[in-house]
């Protein structure tokens, strides 16, 4: 399949796309800060870079983008049309990675919820998910 805009408007689609400091981040940081809770914010030193950390608690939240973490089950979190052989083996290692991060960060005790982008856009139960996880003592 041939894409319909040009290589240059598509490259600099592709530079816009932000890992930080999206809107679904920004609204979970809201929502864990006015449930009282404090955070640290990307820290490098954890594996996957997580997007909010909670250091006392031992915690961590990362926020998913559908598209990039291939969120099964979810419209956004389909495979390309065009370019699979390059799509295909991206994607899959973002898959692989995540699985691995969440193996290092277990094994450093540290306790992750990932939250969707779907899901904190449509409005779904978040603040309850996020409070509940916080509080948990395991």
């Amino acid at each position: 399949m041939v894409d319909k805009i040009s290589k240059e408007r598509r490259s600099r689609n592709m530079a816009a796309i932000r890992s930080k400091h999206m809107k679904p981040e920004i609204a979970v940081r809201s929502i864990a800060h006015r449930l009282g809770y404090r955070f640290r914010l990307h820290r490098r030193d954890l594996p996957g870079v997580p997007d909010l950390v909670f250091p006392g608690l031992k915690k961590i939240i990362f926020v998913h983008g559908c598209f990039w973490h291939q969120h099964k089950g979810c419209p956004e979190g389909r495979l390309p049309k065009s370019r699979i052989e390059y799509w295909g083996p991206k994607l899959s290692r973002n898959i692989e990675r995540d699985a691995e991060h969440l193996a290092a960060l277990r094994k450093q005790g540290w306790r992750a919820l990932t939250l969707w982008e779907c899901d904190i856009t449509k409005g779904a139960k978040i603040e309850k998910t996020i409070r509940r996880f916080l509080e948990s003592k395991n």
